[in-house]
């Protein structure tokens, strides 16, 4: 598989064996190599990569350190600050660590570069999650003229997991780049007031968190359309009085690519069940909307609905 002029590979194997410029592998703040994947790499490679790690740190959530290899075949360990402590890992803290990994790669002039399932191995992570938001990163890589990296190889060890990984980023590829082509992409999210409140959907693909219902606009589609198609396959209401509120088009208001947006209000009829990529639905009153805890800019524009409706 190809993004632009890199070359995305998924296999099952050894990562130590691997001849690459670098290997990623999930690191704490201390830069320890005590258990998991970083304790097979300093079997396998010697103390003196774990000797050099700790000799950079402690290092922030979301870093990356560069140490030599010691006597593995490659040439590098970046080692990336995922997880502290006994908390789980969050998503943008993984997303900035991969970010991290590829910009390190090229200020370093690498061609090559593997990434394990970072931190799915305590279970604390979803592999598809993971899967999703690293190939994301490499796909925000690939647009960049100065990127050296040629090759990225995603190495998973068992079974079950490489099964997850192939299948989801052939999958992701082949929808981003042959469906939706390289962005900026049009979306639509849509207000749907319904009994007194506003209905949210959760998501189940990252970005994490509650988030409006909507989704991309796909080929042959009005605006319109995506959004009364969107709102049924995420939560299964019909609407009606869609109207157009505002457009938001800021590059980094998707951490996964640009999306240029554009925001319905509608009522919405029906009972509403979650569908499609929405975990659940529920319904919020309007006195709660900026409580919670949104995926992408939609703490924002309920902002506004809401000083806007206030003003009507």
């Amino acid at each position: 598989m190809r993004i632009k002029d890199i070359e995305v590979k998924i296999l099952r194997n050894d990562i130590t064996q691997l001849d690459v410029d670098a290997i990623v592998v999930a690191a704490n703040s201390r830069l320890t190599m005590e258990g998991g994947l970083a304790a097979f790499i300093k079997k396998e490679g010697g103390p003196a990569i774990e000797e050099e790690a700790m000799s950079k740190g402690p290092v922030a959530q979301g870093t990356v350190v560069k140490t030599k290899a010691g006597g593995l075949k490659t040439k590098y360990i970046l080692h990336a600050v995922i997880q502290e402590g006994d908390e789980p890992a969050q998503e943008e803290v993984l997303r900035k660590a991969v970010a991290c990994a590829l910009r390190c790669a090229k200020e370093h002039h690498m061609r090559s570069l593997m990434f394990p399932a970072l931190n799915c191995d305590n279970g604390e992570f979803s592999p598809i999650g993971a899967a999703k938001i690293m190939v994301q990163e490499v796909m925000k890589c690939a647009r960049d003229p100065q990127m050296t990296v040629r090759e990225v190889v995603f190495c998973l060890y068992d079974e079950e997991t490489f099964r997850t990984f192939d299948r989801t980023i052939r999958g992701y590829i082949s929808h981003m780049i042959n469906d939706l082509g390289f962005g900026p992409y049009a979306t639509v999210d849509i207000i749907i007031e319904y009994e007194g409140g506003v209905i949210l959907v959760e998501r189940s693909n990252p970005p994490y968190g509650w988030a409006l219902p909507g989704g991309f606009v796909e080929y042959g589609e009005s605006l319109e359309q995506a959004a009364v198609r969107g709102v049924k396959e995420e939560t299964n209401l019909d609407l009606a009085d869609l109207r157009q509120f505002h457009t938001y088009s800021a590059p980094g208001r998707d951490p996964r690519f640009h999306t240029i947006s554009t925001i319905f209000i509608a009522d919405g009829i029906g009972k509403p069940i979650p569908g499609d990529d929405a975990a659940n639905v529920k319904i919020v009153r309007y006195e709660d909307l900026l409580q919670g805890n949104y995926a992408f800019d939609h703490k924002e524009i309920l902002e506004e609905y809401l000083v806007e409706k206030d003003l009507d």
